[in-house]
């Protein structure tokens, strides 16, 4: 098989083949209807994608097949082209079997037709699943069929239909083999004639399908401590100890927080709700009350309670918590995918020598400094520059550190010095600001950096590989200075889960969060492109078309034969065949090149477009590129399109602006010197900050001091706030009013709002003084309010489960998995900073935001 054919294959769903034209259509129309577009696009995209075509590749190079579907639209439309063939490719099997089965009816083929999810379509099959070992069907195996029928059919008692019944010597299923069951005796039989009647009623989907929809609207999910031992290991969950609330209205994250406490035999949850109004329509459906005699009515109850309660509810609580877990997990996934997105796509610093720092204190604070090119400098001896040095506690060799960091940034003219943010991290921040400030030919400045995951990627084989020469303890300072001259480029190094963005990334379907995760660092990178010549494996892994093995191929190629000098060397490289090339081609860029289109991000196969409007000015290629006046008095009307109605304008664009980063411009938080811990906070203070997570309940910040601070959905704006994301995301740069500290419980609160104004003097003082208190019980009432339309809780609702969502708290919390900051972001819209003028505004102890969630606990 050729590298084409492989990648084909690799790339082609699987789940395609076997549906019909007609089916294959109807899933067309469906997703065109589901995601509001033209069923023409889908098609062109389906095209496209079964030939093998990435959705990075479509997205930029194929916008004209399919009429400017973004990539955003592709991935949602290519996940649920999956889904949709899945439930296709089951639909035909449940319809096979149950046709062979001789189950089949016009009504279970409409609902086989109608299903809109995989658990309904098994919900469906479930009755006719064969199930050789069931009661039911070792009754009917003893030939106690005849007698459950008269008892359903006819005015007898159920001993007087088992009058007859003679038990066989032998019982065997329907494939011969003897089963081991005993129904000598009348009580087992009539068991067994009640199994019979429960097993037939389970096919009454549409009674199951009402008493499902009854319950889900009444039942509550209630979570108590497993045992009192459990109490104090246990004390994270400590808020699910005694708690019950409506299943319908529980949020996603409250739902994970209370499964983590059951994994971890914390927590024991059940479902509670009523039983007798669900008998009772059982009971009428299968209108028991006429039944006649006594012996037989009462021994249908008895079967219409069998059913509920031993098949039917267990049955529905199942189904209902899978739904509510699949949808918690969903929109989890979708959380840290969003964050993920926006770190990956933070902005870089650029080309700038930088100096690393890890900080640290008993094992010092350790340095290296990277080039502009992001490889690790070497002095005059070609030794990497290195340096540990150990300015705190035990050994408080401050004036040594100091002399050792002043000489590097002199002597390598040091442009930025990335801080990790971890232990540490403020003292070492404090320390470097006052070398800058005692050395006026320094120009560094200082930033702090979210070194989540750096520990990871130090021990990793990939850093082995880079930093050979390098301890694994130093590997991490080269790293957090990569992080800030090229977030994307380093964080592509390090497993997602690992970078601490997720809320419950642990408890969801790894499979599913790894194919999400990927896909958006696929996105990232491709949406940037990269260097051929200087980019790592990692990143070259996530380039449209190519994986792991033909990534170090490149490597491999790049290092035996020397820097590519064109696009067409890509060809050279074994495994890498033409459809990989084309896949890949546009998003690999080749800098002082032999051909300057190898440089932008012009495909190879629209050069001679290219060739085509040169022609026309009578200019060079080096003439054009970057020269809009030139660029703009092409016609390009003239011009006729390629085969792939490659769209020229398109072209001219990406000539105009060759390789255009759409990261955004670098910026930097600035944290004030007099705040370095949680006890220099005090309400009403006015702070500079990172947003460094968002969840569904709010977003976190860091503000330097070395925890990061919750601003609760209720306190994003004066207005709903329906999604957090859509107001800020991870890496803005933010203004926050401190409005609750718990330094015992490591928790701020903080709030974007802006501040209410001072109320107007009064020469009453008593009046005065109710109209401050009667605003700030408005402010609390509008909080709990907001709190309200977002979760809408019932009975008792947990004081601080919010925290949970972002980050988890206990044994899972290390390094690696904290919460922390990348100053590397736009700002964030002046319209959430409140005015100077304005005055703080408090909300008494803790106020309704930390009865309704908590904070992260404090960075280690």
């Amino acid at each position: 098989m050729s590298s084409t054919d492989t990648l084909t294959s690799s790339l082609a769903p699987t789940n395609a083949q076997g549906l019909d034209a007609t089916t294959h259509a109807n899933i067309h129309d469906k997703l065109a209807r589901a995601l509001g577009i033209k069923t023409a696009q889908v098609k062109a995209f389906v095209k496209l994608y079964d030939e093998g075509d990435t959705v990075p590749f479509i997205a930029r190079y194929r916008k004209e097949k399919t009429q400017n579907l973004d990539d955003v639209q592709l991935r949602a439309l290519e996940k649920s082209l999956n889904y949709e063939r899945d439930m296709a490719t089951r639909r035909l099997k449940i319809t096979e079997l149950l046709s062979t089965q001789g189950n089949l009816t016009d009504e279970l083929q409409k609902r086989i037709d109608n299903a809109t999810s995989k658990l309904e379509l098994e919900d469906i099959y479930l009755p006719y699943r064969p199930r050789r070992r069931s009661p039911a069907a070792k009754a009917r195996a003893a030939g106690l069929d005849n007698a459950a029928q008269a008892v359903l059919a006819t005015e007898i008692t159920p001993e007087d239909a088992l009058a007859d019944y003679q038990a066989p010597a032998t019982i065997t299923d329907d494939s011969g083999n003897e089963i081991e069951v005993d129904f000598a005796d009348l009580d087992k039989q009539l068991a067994g004639v009640q199994a019979i009647i429960v097993d037939e009623w389970t096919q009454e989907l549409g009674l199951l399908d009402s008493l499902r929809n009854g319950f889900a609207k009444t039942a509550s999910i209630v979570s108590a401590v497993a045992s009192d031992d459990k109490r104090e290991v246990g004390e994270k969950f400590k808020d699910y100890f005694e708690h019950s609330e409506s299943l319908a209205r529980l949020p996603n994250h409250r739902l994970l927080a209370m499964l983590r406490g059951r994994q971890e035999n914390v927590l024991g949850l059940k479902i509670e709700g009523e039983d007798a109004p669900f008998i009772d329509k059982i009971i009428k459906h299968f209108e028991i009350d006429g039944k006649a005699p006594a012996a037989r009515h009462q021994f249908l109850v008895e079967a219409a309670n069998s059913l509920w309660k031993e098949k039917w509810r267990p049955h529905i609580e199942h189904r209902l918590l899978t739904e509510k877990r699949l949808n918690a997990e969903a929109d989890a996934i979708e959380v840290f995918a969003s964050n993920l997105q926006h770190l990956l796509m933070s902005a870089p610093a650029g080309r700038k020598v930088i100096l690393g720092v890890d900080p640290g204190i008993r094992h010092g604070v350790k340095m290296a400094i990277i080039d502009s090119q992001g490889h690790v400098m070497l002095d005059s001896s070609d030794k990497p520059v290195i340096a540990t040095v150990y300015p705190f506690a035990p050994d408080n060799k401050m004036d040594e550190a100091k002399t050792v960091i002043d000489k590097l940034l002199a002597t390598y003219n040091v442009d930025l010095v990335a801080i990790g943010n971890g232990t540490a991290s403020r003292e070492t921040d404090a320390m470097i600001k006052e070398i800058l400030a005692a050395n006026e030919a320094l120009h560094a400045k200082a930033v702090i950096v979210n070194e989540s995951g750096a520990s990871v990627y130090s021990a990793s084989e990939l850093a082995s590989d880079e930093l050979a020469n390098l301890d694994v303890s130093v590997r991490g300072a080269v790293s957090i200075a990569r992080r800030l001259q090229d977030p994307l480029s380093e964080l592509v190094k390090v497993d997602p889960k690992a970078i601490g963005v997720g809320q419950y990334q642990h408890d969801v379907n790894q499979n599913q969060l790894a194919d999400s995760l990927d896909k958006v660092t696929q996105d990232s990178v491709n949406a940037v492109g990269v260097d051929v010549n200087t980019a790592s494996p990692a990143i070259l892994t996530h380039i449209a078309g190519l994986n792991k093995n033909v990534a170090q191929q490149i490597i491999t190629y790049r290092s035996e034969h020397g820097a590519f000098v064109s696009r067409e060397d890509l060809k050279n490289v074994p495994r890498l065949g033409t459809k990989t090339f084309e896949q890949a081609a546009g998003f690999l860029r080749i800098n002082d090149g032999t051909n300057p289109l190898d440089a932008t991000g012009v495909h190879p196969e629209s050069y001679q477009l290219v060739a085509a409007l040169l022609s026309q000015t009578g200019k060079d290629l080096a003439d054009i590129i970057g020269n809009d006046g030139v660029l703009n008095s092409i016609d390009i009307t003239a011009i006729a399109a390629n085969d792939d109605n490659i769209s020229i304008s398109a072209i001219i664009q990406e000539l105009a602006k060759p390789a255009r980063d759409p990261r955004p411009e670098f910026k930097t938080a600035t944290f004030r010197d007099d705040v370095n811990s949680i006890k220099d906070l005090s309400e009403g203070m006015t702070l500079e900050g990172v947003v460094t997570n968002v969840t569904a309940f709010g977003c976190f910040v860091d503000v330097g001091v070395h925890q990061d601070g919750l601003v609760h959905i209720s306190q994003m704006a004066n207005d709903f706030v329906a999604d957090p994301m859509n107001r800020v995301k991870p890496g803005d740069i933010i203004s926050v009013r401190v409005i609750s500290i718990d330094e015992k419980r490591g928790r701020i609160g903080f709030s974007m709002k802006p501040e209410a104004e001072k109320p107007a003097r009064n020469a009453n003082k008593v009046s005065a003084n109710t109209d401050s208190k009667g605003a700030n019980d408005s402010t609390q009432n509008a909080n709990s309010s907001a709190e309200r339309k977002t979760s809408r809780p019932q009975a008792k609702r947990p004081a601080s489960d919010d925290k949970r969502s972002a980050k988890p708290r206990g044994p899972r919390t290390d390094r690696n998995d904290k919460r922390s900051t990348t100053n590397t972001s736009s700002a964030n819209p002046s319209s959430s900073k409140p005015s100077k003028a304005e005055a703080p505004s408090k909300m008494g102890t803790f106020g309704a935001l930390l009865q309704e969630a908590g904070v992260t606990k404090a960075k280690k």
